[in-house]
């Protein structure tokens, strides 16, 4: 059974034979494990780690303790607990299944993975475990060892162990990853939950490379930029993460004092929604909102030290603190809880911003008289459209970046939503800023008034003091509800494109869409034909609108841009569990709820992953 974590597109499975079942890389939600083994009458026999995960905290030893089993983990893994050490041909039996480690560095040195046969008249193995060494359509990612040992060494392991041991296997066997698309353990990972090794011999970009330095070069292109918790839960993996009740209460909240907003010691994240937070916060908190990607911003924004140390403060309601408390834990972070009404009620203060809408700034701009427009999405993004002559400062540097900004001067951050901006304001308060705000809805909200962008082709040349604008007329749009009912009755029908850069696509997208670079989009004529509908998708709906309109005027074809994009996708709840698309994969949507959802692997469409 492969028991799929979405919020963080990890795969762990639950092996079973008879009545004894093997618990393959867990997280560190193990409830579902126990209750599932509960219901059925199973007895854990065995927790069985590929390697020393850096992405999430595992779950290893909660389920050794409460299923009273081994674990099975490389020889060289350095766990600081009790295993039972796997090395090349260790093998352990699980009821009458076998299974069979083999060492497989790439990712990491400890990676194993571990072939599972039938019974004693199976000669060739049925299933391979491939933790992040192999993925469907990718490899995991060789740099997060951090000088311990090189990216490319690393890469040169994973050719020895493609070439020499993995493809040597049946192409019969079935290939379940730890990873789906959305992980940042590699690039371009696909959304299908499994493989085989014959499909991944023929379509595995990574596996066409003629020779050594090839495959090296190519693994290590492209690769999103890691988050900085994931060498800190490597090392906590190692050492072992502390049990934790998952069935515990709120803390009591930290004392609201005037220090909390000392941010050289203090780091406090607001959980609510954009609008709530602007009309009042503690100043310098800095707004992540819960009804985002929590997890991966956190993990990215956040220092680790400033949980370790217990200064790292969330701010919400309760429900709302409940929940990211118990999604933070996933990625082996503790915090502090604080309500606003706590805060006001010792009479500390509170700070009011009011996001400024598109067209005052757009007025402001004409005028000359506007403020410094700082787009803090990522390159790419801000390359493919902006709202003028704005500089880019990605959010993850912006504490860093923003040194080059004078802080006695207003300054409006903008994104494609206002989430990530919203995000800015605190980091900007924090750096002194005390003019700084938001575009109201950001891009999309520019766009929906009506007001002019530039394009990637329309990008400023310095010696021009004011470049030619150019408005573009905007494409149908389709709902989700309306992709919904499409996909449903006429599946197949149509073609689902994505135009994120394809960092952002790698962390998740719907499935079914491919993706694409807008240059490819516009310039490329195969998309103006075709009988089905094109449509495209982006974060929010602004760049797939303003592409749409530009395709639109140059073909016959029914181009439409997905409304709200992947925001109103997810918002909407993606498609519900009683749905389901021919020849399209379940998604691989950030969840909501806790507890990790078990569905047995679909047999979805295949699709090029590209390298």
């Amino acid at each position: 059974m492969q028991v799929n974590l979405p919020v963080l597109a990890h795969y762990s499975y639950i092996l079973v034979s008879g009545k004894e079942a093997l618990i393959v890389d867990p997280d560190r939600d193990v409830r579902f494990y126990l209750d599932y083994a509960s219901r059925n009458g199973l007895a854990i026999k065995g927790v069985y780690l590929t390697h020393s995960h850096a992405d999430f905290v595992a779950g290893h030893l909660e389920i050794a303790k409460a299923a009273e089993c081994p674990i099975y983990q490389s020889a060289s893994s350095g766990a600081a607990y009790k295993i039972n050490p796997m090395k090349e041909g260790s093998s352990f039996k699980i009821g009458t299944a076998l299974v069979r480690v083999l060492e497989t560095p790439g990712h990491t040195p400890d990676g194993t993975c571990g072939l599972v046969f039938g019974g004693e008249a199976d000669k060739a193995g049925k299933v391979l475990f491939t933790g992040d060494t192999l993925f469907v359509g990718s490899v995991g990612r060789p740099d997060l060892l951090e000088g311990r040992m090189t990216a490319a060494t690393l890469a040169s392991m994973g050719f020895d162990t493609w070439t020499k041991k993995l493809s040597k296997l049946d192409d019969s066997i079935l290939v379940l990853p730890a990873h789906g698309a959305g992980s940042l353990c590699g690039a371009n990972l696909s959304d299908s939950p499994k493989s085989t090794i014959g499909a991944e011999r023929t379509s595995n970009p990574y596996f066409t490379m003629k020779g050594r330095s090839e495959f090296i070069a190519a693994v290590l292109r492209d690769l999103p930029e890691a988050p900085q918790y994931f060498k800190h839960n490597a090392a906590m993996n190692r050492q072992g993460p502390p049990l934790f009740d998952w069935a515990a209460s709120l803390p009591p909240e930290a004392n609201a004092e005037q220090g909390l907003m000392d941010t050289s010691r203090f780091y406090i994240v607001d959980i609510r929604d954009a609008p709530v937070y602007a009309a009042e916060h503690i100043p310098a908190s800095v707004n992540i909102g819960v009804r985002g990607r929590f997890e991966t911003w956190v993990g990215s924004m956040v220092p680790w030290a400033a949980q370790e140390s217990g200064r790292l403060v969330l701010l919400g309601g309760k429900a709302e603190l409940q929940e990211a408390l118990r999604r933070l834990h996933r990625i082996g972070y503790a915090a502090g809880v604080l309500t606003l009404d706590a805060w006001k009620r010792s009479g500390l203060p509170t700070k009011k911003v009011e996001f400024i809408k598109p067209a005052d700034l757009y007025a402001q701009m004409k005028a000359g008289t506007g403020p410094i427009i700082v787009d803090v999405r990522l390159p790419n993004e801000w390359m493919g459209l902006r709202i003028g002559d704005v500089v880019n400062l990605p959010l993850t540097h912006l504490s860093q970046l923003s040194a080059k900004l004078d802080p006695t001067q207003p300054v409006v951050a903008v994104c494609n939503s206002a989430y990530r901006s919203s995000m800015a304001i605190g980091i900007l308060e924090a750096k002194g800023f005390q003019k700084a705000t938001s575009l109201d809805g950001g891009s999309e909200a520019w766009i929906g008034a009506g007001l002019p962008v530039y394009g990637a082709e329309a990008t400023k040349a310095a010696a021009v003091p004011e470049p030619a604008r150019r408005e573009i007329r905007l494409a149908d749009r389709m709902s989700v509800d309306e992709l919904r009912r499409t996909a449903k009755d006429l599946p197949g029908t149509f073609e689902l494109v994505d135009i994120r850069p394809a960092e952002q696509f790698n962390d998740y997208h719907i499935p079914g869409s491919r993706n694409v670079d807008i240059a490819e989009v516009l310039n490329n004529a195969a998309f103006l034909a075709g009988a089905g509908p094109l449509i495209l998708v982006d974060r929010d709906g602004s760049l797939a609108m303003q592409v749409a309109g530009i395709i639109s005027q140059k073909t016959k074809r029914t181009i439409k841009a997905l409304h709200g994009g992947l925001d109103a996708y997810w918002k909407d709840g993606g498609w519900s569990e009683t749905e389901t698309w021919k020849s399209i994969p379940a998604p691989m949507a950030p969840a909501r709820t806790v507890p990790p959802k078990a569905e047995p692997p679909k047999s979805p469409k295949k699709k090029s992953a590209g390298c």
